[in-house]
């Protein structure tokens, strides 16, 4: 992708009265903070990242990118350099890990799931921000912050302070950002624990797939699967719920194998151990004043599904732009408020999916009971479709409004003349497509971008699409767009 080049330093128009060196300090380098760092670069925003570990995982997990996240990925011209590092498979068996083939017809450019190690997602996410202009520093733990009317002082933990006109927690389930704010994380604590680690076996391979397939009927989180270089990805229950700060030991793995399994499968030479848990919570408000939280820090719930990496890079990409028209000056009124109408009803319900997956996880009689029933109605495409677009997060609608079914829906990436939607939409701007080819966006055009396309592939005459590619509007009227300019984009310029 080629960045355009940015400035360090604010227009004097937007001068604050009370300066700071950043207009925005992210707590977090994971894939949230980077790429919300990058949304922000888009427009020019002053970002520091402050990461409290100095260096990167040592272990290596394996994550998956869903439709919604590969989208986006496009629309800011990554995908190309996510899709090399990572393996495709199809968009099926997500839900409860029912096993059914994918949907046809899934209406997306990109309906597969992209496996990628986490650490490699990261990066590559950390390199994009950087590359627009964003300052990451790692050894850097937040242990408090005061705000006012101006902005938001950080205290490091190692002295130094900080200034910035917002704050923004992506520092994970425990964190530090949610907790000074005094924000409450109701919800449910862990009730079972999983044991996951990567190490070598020692019996022969065709003797793990024989006893993981057969224990794998009923146990779904239980598996043995090579890895590479003579290493296997192990998932066991754990026997109870210990303390997630005390990484389990290989003697753990053994007696939890020999339990379920009968063996221990002769492991040995853990490349890294560690736990999980099916906690599940939300926080109660995403904003406090400058302070807003995003991805774990505002939500977490069990892997099962896999959305969670998504979850808050999909929270990132929603927040983003908003921010940064916060801080341009341009933003309308009640525009950073909607960060938090629209995204939290989102993960209240992906809480619920991984909740109901949970249960037909477990092996007692009843949910395997519900789990077989549920397998049979999979069996009917609308079923499985609705699952699988649930998981990977393109169902969502947010509520703009009465309108036709399509506002408030993210758009697909159609063909138009100049090639594909999405490769329009990499500066993280509006754009109006106009299929009449006599609208205009006047005096939003420093906003806004304009595509007259009577030939683009749509059912409706012309859309409007924010920075994050949901539809804005719908119609063909120039004043009823100038009003739906300024409800998302602001007050025209001039």
């Amino acid at each position: 992708m080629n960045s355009p080049q940015f400035t360090a330093e604010p227009s004097p128009s937007d001068a604050d009265p009370y300066p700071v060196p950043y207009d925005v300090i992210i707590a977090g380098c994971g894939p949230t903070g980077a790429m919300l760092a990058a949304e922000l670069r888009l427009h020019d925003v002053r970002v520091l990242v402050l990461e409290k570990e100095t260096e990167p995982a040592p272990f290596v997990r394996i994550v998956g990118l869903h439709i919604r996240s590969l989208e986006l990925m496009a629309m800011r011209g990554l995908l190309d350099r996510v899709l090399e590092h990572g393996r495709r498979r199809p968009a099926a068996g997500f839900f409860a890990g029912i096993s059914k083939p994918a949907p046809e017809g899934l209406d997306s450019a990109h309906a597969y799931l992209l496996g990628i190690p986490h650490p490699v997602i990261v990066r590559l996410l950390e390199e994009h921000a950087i590359q627009l202009g964003a300052q990451v520093r790692r050894g850097c733990a937040v242990a408090g912050f005061e705000q006012d009317d101006e902005g938001v002082t950080v205290d490091l933990a190692d002295g130094e302070r900080l200034r910035a006109r917002y704050l923004v927690g992506c520092d994970g389930g425990r964190s530090a950002v949610r907790k000074l704010l005094g924000v409450g994380f109701p919800g449910e604590p862990s009730r079972t624990e999983t044991l996951m680690g990567e190490m070598e076996v020692g019996v022969p391979q065709e003797e793990v797939a024989a006893k993981v397939a057969e224990i794998g009927e009923t146990n779904k989180r239980f598996w043995l699967r090579p890895f590479g270089g003579g290493a296997y990805s192990v998932v066991v229950p754990a026997a109870g719920v210990g303390d997630r700060a005390e990484p389990p030991t290989l003697q753990d793995f053994k007696q939890q194998l020999r339990a379920i399994a009968g063996t221990d499968f002769g492991v040995h030479s853990p490349r890294w151990l560690s736990r999980f848990g099916d906690a599940t919570r939300l926080a109660e408000r995403y904003r406090v004043g400058r302070v807003l939280l995003a991805g774990d820090a505002a939500h977490i719930h069990p892997p099962t599904g896999g959305q969670g990496l998504n979850l808050g890079v999909q929270d990132a990409f929603n927040l983003g732009w908003k921010l940064a028209a916060q801080i341009r000056g341009w933003a309308p009124e009640t525009l950073l408020d909607t960060y938090q109408t629209e995204r939290r009803p989102v993960a209240e319900n992906v809480l619920d999916n991984t909740r109901a997956q949970m249960e037909l996880h477990s092996t007692e009689p009843g949910p395997q009971a519900l789990r077989r029933l549920l397998t049979e109605l999979m069996d009917i495409d609308e079923v499985n479709r609705r699952l699988i677009e649930k998981i990977a997060a393109i169902d969502i609608r947010y509520d703009f409004g009465d309108g036709p079914d399509l506002l408030g829906r993210r758009l697909r990436d159609i063909e138009v003349k100049q090639g594909h939607l999405y490769g329009l939409l990499h500066r993280g701007r509006g754009l109006l497509l106009d299929r009449t080819a006599r609208l205009t966006v006047g005096g939003w055009s420093d906003r806004v971008d304009h595509l007259a396309d009577p030939t683009a592939v749509l059912d409706v005459p012309c859309v409007l699409l924010r920075p994050d590619g949901h539809v804005a509007w719908i119609g063909d009227d120039q004043q009823d767009l100038d009003d739906h300019l300024s409800r998302w984009f602001g007050e025209p310029a001039g």
